[in-house]
């Protein structure tokens, strides 16, 4: 019989990069924690880059009752990012890659009195991704250690970290049967293999017919069928499995069991806020409760190997996958190896899981690297180990935004997917439909999807008039208007993914308010609060669940004599009562505005059939201060007015690459763009060097541009005075 034990108690850690002796002589005086863990739970979220990355140590005994059973084996489910085993002092094994399980045997080498000494490092190396990125790399043993007992006779389990069984469904839909293959690892001469009642008693495979198959069909009806394996020995382990067909049409999407089903959801990152990346099961299922709370039917888990038990969960709630390893942000030459390793083992572990629709080869890999034969030998390798591998399912990667859409790394996945942040880092709103218009009638034979797209928000900011790069609730709102609109519009994109579902941490940002957050997520870091966007995509994706949402709860001091009333709501009309009175009806779909005047403090309540939802908002005689974040930036918003520009001359609402054509306009703005360049570094080559980025700053007008940029109001204004000595 197989015995699992989940040491979660009786650890000593120790922060400090010491030898495994010294380790073990001075474990009782480290600090007593318990699993998972991670030394980066503070450090990690609070900013300025400067959280502990270096190697760190786990110290604990074993009881004779814990390592009793003829083989033992010891499981991580995650050490991030390096993990050294040593036990008694040898050491045992070591593993590059913080986001997948690995496991090591102790069977022969335990003593009478047994420590088990782990060091876990997350230091910079130049081997194991990630290495660099826009998300803190904590460190720890942040998932379960477990001691797994099993007869002479058993499944495999060193392998790449093997569930040693392996199902793949093939379905029929118009004969509505599912031909099951399963496979398993064992050293015995035989197996028991059980699939819908049926058993069978083979070497290592057997295949299974299923008649009049339940499929797993996505939210509405995700059944799973469970696969066991039997040895003689008393070993058992089983899985479970879903049948179901995946494919994509580069004119309708995806497809799901035969039908279109576009999916439309959200990423996610594995960490939350005061515990890190260390989460419990409770954690995760409360991760997955707001994901169908806001309809998503797609998750994209980045940017690595997430926890078994979210994949279970997004397999028991119909939740199709994108999973992906943290090839990320900048190749490294020596760490190609690592890329193949983490891939097999993502594989490996997560084939069995029926969510899984596409296997994401890297993300972002061409911001920090160049589209050299290198990066794109490193591509084919993984793409074709994905195929050997598993045959049943696309490959994919996510491009980051300044990607040429001509550029031969898009020809290596089976599909793409673009990140895109036109209308918050760069450019304007409009230019995602521009891009997705371009790419779709110059490559309508491939299949593209929206793989990120976002905007930061701060509920603590809020504006009447919101404007990219003012960090409030109220940009962050239009800004998924638009996005849901532009998204509805092309039914071509196989796949969206809002980033992020959750606010996260990113050591390095101290933007918008905060320190160490990346503040794109629909939901605070904390999960205590759903920002207004959140509501927006509930009410276009959830349709069980009746609801209207009020947006501006937190704006509550306003000073205009007339403010809008924005409603977000599933239903399709909604009422709108002031102070108890009607003030209006409105039929329509998922947005729905109001007008009313402003006269001192009002009860607002909004009504749908079954549901409403209530605020309170006051007028008062100036500004909330506390509602604007970068106070310089809003005074340059309405400087001058319209009838000040005279439209023959140059002005600063004219675009870069209107300007750049004249060459007197064009020499002025090249030489104060190049002054600016030389203060920027690395990041202004990057711009410089790439005839994508500057096609999209030319579509820009000059006011966003210095706005983005931080310029001040005195040297915008002096721009304009400047071009607007100059006739067209």
């Amino acid at each position: 019989m197989r015995k699992i034990t989940t040491l979660t108690e009786g650890w000593r850690f120790l922060k400090a990069a010491i030898p495994v002796d010294t380790a073990m002589a001075y474990a009782a005086q480290g600090e007593a924690v318990t699993l998972p863990h991670t030394w980066n739970a503070v450090d990690g979220q609070d900013g300025g880059n400067d959280y502990h990355r270096g190697s760190c140590w786990y110290v604990r005994e074993l009881t004779a009752e814990e390592t009793a059973g003829e083989r033992l084996f010891l499981e991580f489910g995650g050490a991030a990012m390096s993990c050294d085993v040593f036990l008694n002092g040898e050491q045992l094994c070591r593993h590059e890659g913080g986001y997948s399980a690995f496991r090591v045997e102790l069977s022969g080498k335990l003593a009478e009195k047994n420590v088990l000494a782990v060091c876990v490092s997350n230091e910079d190396n130049t081997t194991a991704y990630p290495q660099k990125a826009d998300f803190t790399f904590y460190g720890g043993l942040y998932r379960a250690v477990k001691l797994i007992a099993v007869p002479a006779e058993h499944f495999e389990l060193l392998k790449d970290g093997t569930p040693g069984i392996k199902v793949t469904p093939v379905v029929d839909l118009e004969k509505k049967t599912a031909t099951v293959t399963v496979e398993t690892w064992h050293n015995a001469a035989s197996v028991d293999i059980t699939v819908n009642g049926e058993t069978k008693t083979v070497e290592r495979c057997a295949e299974f017919v299923i008649e009049n198959v339940h499929l797993w069909d996505g939210v509405e009806d995700p059944f799973l069928y469970t696969a066991t394996a039997r040895l003689a020995s008393g070993d058992e382990i089983s899985t479970r499995f879903g049948c179901r067909v995946f494919r994509c049409n580069p004119e309708k999407g995806f497809f799901l069991n035969g039908r279109s089903y576009p999916l439309r959801g959200v990423s996610r990152h594995q960490d939350l806020k005061g515990k890190g990346n260390a989460l419990s099961y409770a954690d995760h299922a409360a991760d997955m409760a707001i994901i169908r709370e806001l309809g998503a039917n797609t998750l994209r888990l980045a940017h690595y190997q997430h926890a078994q038990e979210f994949y279970d969960l997004c397999d028991e709630n119909g939740i199709v996958v994108w999973a992906e390893i943290p090839y990320i942000t900048k190749h490294m030459t020596e760490g190609r190896q690592n890329t193949l390793d983490q891939m097999r083992e993502l594989i490996t572990q997560c084939y069995n899981h029926p969510c899984i629709a596409v296997w994401g080869l890297s993300n972002e890999i061409t911001a920090a690297s160049a589209v050299n034969e290198e990066l794109l030998e490193n591509h084919r390798a993984l793409n074709e180990l994905c195929h050997r591998m598993d045959p049943t399912r696309l490959t994919t990667m996510a491009d980051v935004f300044m990607l040429e859409i001509e550029s031969p790394i898009l020809e290596i996945p089976d599909i793409n997917s673009y990140n895109l942040y036109f209308g918050w880092y760069l450019g304007e709103l409009e230019q995602t439909d521009e891009f997705f218009d371009e790419y779709h009638a110059k490559y309508p034979e491939r299949v593209i999807g929206f793989s990120e797209y976002g905007a930061d928000a701060n509920p603590a900011f809020h504006s009447s008039h919101p404007e990219k790069g003012d960090y409030t609730e109220e940009y962050q709102a239009l800004y998924h208007e638009h996005m849901l609109r532009m998204i509805e519009q092309r039914p071509y994109l196989w796949a969206t993914h809002v980033w992020n579902l959750f606010d996260f941490a990113a050591d390095g940002r101290d933007e918008g308010g905060k320190h160490g957050e990346n503040q794109k997520g629909l939901v605070t870091f904390d999960r205590s609060m759903r920002k207004d966007a959140f509501y927006l995509y509930k009410a276009a994706w959830n349709k069980t669940e009746p609801f209207v949402h009020l947006c501006g709860k937190r704006y509550l001091n306003r000073c205009e004599a007339e403010t809008e009333i924005k409603v977000y709501s599933n239903q399709p009309e909604v009422r709108l009562y002031v102070d108890d009175t009607l003030i209006g009806s409105q039929s329509g779909k998922t947005v729905f505005h109001f007008r009313i005047p402003l006269l001192g403090e009002h009860l607002i309540r909004a009504e749908a059939e079954g549901c409403g939802d209530t605020m309170v908002i006051r007028h008062v005689s100036k500004p909330d201060e506390s509602y604007i974040f970068n106070k310089a930036a809003a005074s340059v918003t309405n400087w001058f007015d319209a009838g000040e520009i005279d439209p023959s001359c140059f002005s600063i609402n004219d675009t870069l690459g209107e300007i750049r054509q004249h060459p007197q306009a064009g020499a002025i703005v090249n030489a104060m763009m190049a002054k600016g360049a030389s203060e920027r570094g690395d990041v202004a080559d990057a711009v410089k060097d790439n005839p994508a980025l500057q096609r999209m700053m030319g579509r820009m007008t000059m006011l966003s541009l210095l706005k983005q940029g931080g310029a001040d109001e005195e040297s915008i204004k002096q721009l304009n005075r400047v071009l607007h000595g100059i006739k067209k």
